[in-house]
């Protein structure tokens, strides 16, 4: 069933200027009583490694690991995709607490039951 208070944001890719979007987009989300979800996907899982995100503060914004800190505390789910996992060879590798890995037929769920999907 479609929840129309529910937005589905889709991380492609790792690119430090693409991490804000949907962090500052999930958390804005979140502020007006929506319901925001984020999905790494493909390359962006780089940017859930331990230590990555430390590494990237864009301007004036926070570092990609504090705004990932405060996507998390403010309840906003983080999902990962054990498909891109395994074909980035990391079955082994552990990512940032907080995180869900989930399958990839999670991602079709959640953006068939979202009001709208964006994907950066």
């Amino acid at each position: 069933m479609k929840d129309e208070n529910s937005i589905l944001y889709v991380q492609t890719s790792d690119l430090p200027e693409r991490q804000y979007s949907p962090l500052v987009l999930a958390q804005t989300a979140k502020a007006m009583d929506l319901k925001p979800m984020v999905y790494y996907l493909g390359m962006g899982l780089k940017i859930l490694l331990p230590g990555a995100a430390e590494k990237i503060k864009l301007g004036a914004f926070p570092s990609v690991a504090e705004m990932l800190q405060k996507t998390l505390e403010l309840g906003i789910e983080i999902y990962v995709c054990e498909a891109s996992k395994q074909m980035l060879g990391w079955e082994k590798v552990e990512l940032i607490p907080g995180v869900k890995i989930v399958g990839a037929a999670t991602l079709n769920d959640l953006a068939l039951e979202a009001g709208a999907t964006m994907w950066f």
